[in-house]
């Protein structure tokens, strides 16, 4: 139940979309004043050394986030989330990466919540002792609202997500990116985004997934795009032909529902860009789709 570990995988081609999306999510978020509540389901370890043991022996970040580390046209969302990550790395060399919850953190304001939720052990531990280290970096004056502000939670985020729903703010983006190593996580999600939806319809979700040739995937997206009422958002990036063995990570996607308005031009302007320099060979591409789902009968009556 435990075997995935982020580590392996962070600053690959993955996550640089998941994160590229996500720091616009939340740059929307920061436009109006209200607070904002993050939540993040499965929130991993928060911070990855990319010269640690697990990081370098995979090396997939050098096929991510280092084929544009030191790009100088990079288009205007890709630059926005590159330079979150130089500021993690102040020295120019590139050696941490930030998971979401802290690119959350990174881009939340005083008022703003962040709920993470994680269940695996070692993951936990790992998250707690990142966000204890980030809270000795704040004046001693602030730290009293960190509590508030930042909630680590050792629980299964489809569970908890149903308590936190709709925020006291009535504005929240909610970010779920299981590792679909159980493929009861694709099932999973679309319950829990269907009754999230029906105690916060107008919140912001963001599904992330792996491109993978599964059944489970295909019936997840279909079931999403008829989830009742909500406008909806799908990007999906593959770097290169599937392997003829079907093993490895080849893509990934995020489906968003009540996306910024502004979020389609963007990525529309910058995913031939990205898809080209991330590109491993001849079968690379992307997908960018919207949409809007009819409402139920009971919300046209």
């Amino acid at each position: 139940m435990f075997s995935y570990r982020h580590a392996f995988h962070a600053g690959n081609h993955a996550d640089v979309l998941k994160h590229m999306v996500l720091v616009q999510l939340l740059r929307h978020m920061a436009l109006k004043e209200a607070a904002c509540m993050t939540i993040d389901t499965h929130a991993g370890a928060g911070l990855y050394a990319l010269d640690g043991n697990q990081a370098s022996k995979s090396g997939e970040f050098k096929e991510g986030i280092a084929r544009l580390w030191q790009r100088q046209d990079l288009p205007a969302i890709v630059a926005d989330y590159v330079g979150l990550i130089k500021k993690m790395n102040p020295d120019g060399k590139l050696r941490h990466y930030p998971g979401s919850p802290y690119c959350a953190y990174q881009l939340s304001r005083e008022q703003d919540r962040l709920r993470l939720f994680e269940l695996h052990p070692s993951d936990i531990k790992l998250l707690n002792e990142n966000f204890q280290h980030l809270a000795q970096q704040v004046p001693p004056k602030s730290r009293a609202g960190r509590g508030k502000r930042v909630m680590v939670q050792r629980d299964d985020g489809f569970a908890s997500l149903r308590a936190l729903l709709p925020p006291p703010s009535r504005r929240g983006l909610i970010l779920i990116d299981p590792p679909y190593e159980d493929k009861n996580d694709y099932r999973h999600v679309v319950t829990a985004v269907a009754d999230a939806l029906t105690r916060f319809p107008t919140g912001t979700y963001a599904i992330w997934y792996p491109l993978l040739p599964r059944p489970e995937l295909r019936q997840m997206l279909s079931r999403l795009k008829r989830l009742p009422g909500a406008e909806w958002l799908h990007v999906s990036l593959r770097v290169g032909k599937p392997s003829p063995d079907g093993l490895g990570l080849r893509g990934s996607g995020m489906y968003i529902i009540n996306p910024p308005w502004t979020l389609a031009t963007q990525l529309k302007e910058s995913m031939p860009w990205l898809t080209q320099a991330l590109a491993q060979d001849e079968g690379a591409e992307f997908t960018l789709e919207t949409g809007t789902t009819p409402a139920s009968r009971d919300e046209r009556d």
